[in-house]
């Protein structure tokens, strides 16, 4: 008989069973999170939209005072300015407001636009893609047609008159911007579909008798829905900066005392001269946000998109 000892000494050891083991697998989200995880740009994006998001969120205890307190309005003088003390960190803005608690409560309302927008953008501009994607033809040609009309307009300039034509409220902003966004989607998504079509494993599908709605809902659909969800984080960010043109252009509401970063923008250009810090922060806030999600965005399509990764 063997001992244990002769026993233990013929069983693999961990190095063969390492060896001879399979090795785990990941998916693709698996391994599109991993890249994101090792990426400065997604790192540095994701915090600076997550800095963002927290302020609109807690921005009731963030700020020390109401964004529409104008108590302050008998300590502003003609061209002079109270600058950042220990009650106002960034000082007072022309009306004798906080200019801090303005700029904090700006977030959500920034923030608030360009969700809203993308969200309707995006829902409308998917529905008319995967129409023109899924049926092809004529429906194709004719839906085309129109979104080529729409993009024929410069996206500020048509978001300018689409606002001015409903009104000057908060609600037509985000109609007026989510209208320009959906051309983009929709010509985003007809395009991934027609090339999905022509796959080996829709041809596949096909020859198994699966009908053409179980092949673009199931197979076609979920396979070019990737590109959509990097643009839509891309379009974000371009969504905030065209809010705050609108609101800089005085189409963002009815409310001129509503906290918004284009209209401090707005507010500031009496005192460029005196107080240029005025127009610093909102306009370093702006930029700063959609650096976030164009950095997070840029990173999704690096992670995602085979052709591009590193």
């Amino acid at each position: 008989m063997s001992s244990p000892e002769q026993v233990a000494a013929t069983r693999p050891t961990g190095g063969d069973e390492a060896i001879g083991s399979p090795r785990p697998t990941r998916g693709l989200r698996g391994d599109a999170l991993r890249r994101l995880r090792r990426n400065p740009m997604a790192i540095v994006g994701f915090t600076l939209i997550l800095l963002f998001v927290g302020v609109a969120v807690f921005a009731p205890w963030i700020a020390p005072y109401s964004p529409k307190d104008n108590s302050w309005l008998s300590e502003v003088r003609p061209g002079a300015y109270p600058g950042p003390s220990a009650e106002h960190w960034l000082g007072i803005d022309p009306l004798g407001r906080d200019v801090f608690s303005r700029l904090v409560y700006g977030a959500r309302q920034s923030l608030l636009i360009g969700v809203v927008s993308l969200a309707v953008g995006a829902t409308v501009g998917v529905g008319i893609g995967l129409l023109a994607g899924a049926f092809g033809g004529w429906v194709d040609a004719v839906v085309m047609r129109l979104v080529d009309i729409m993009l024929s307009v410069p996206g500020l300039l048509f978001a300018i008159a689409i606002a001015a034509m409903l009104g000057q409220s908060l609600t037509s902003v985000m109609i007026a911007i989510a209208v320009v966004n959906i051309p983009i989607f929709a010509r985003l998504l007809r395009g991934e579909m027609l090339g999905q079509r022509a796959a080996d494993y829709v041809l596949a599908a096909r020859s198994l008798g699966i009908s053409r709605a179980g092949i673009v809902f199931r197979h076609v659909l979920p396979n070019s829905f990737t590109p959509v969800i990097v643009q839509g984080t891309l379009t974000l960010a371009l969504a905030i900066v065209e809010a705050a043109g609108l609101a800089f252009l005085g189409l963002s509401g009815s409310d001129p005392s509503a906290p918004e970063w284009g209209r401090m923008l707005t507010d500031a250009q009496v005192a460029l001269t005196s107080a240029p810090q005025l127009a610093l922060y909102p306009g370093l806030a702006i930029v700063l946000a959609a650096l976030g999600f164009t950095l997070l965005g840029e990173s999704l399509r690096e992670a995602l998109d085979p052709k591009l990764r590193r």
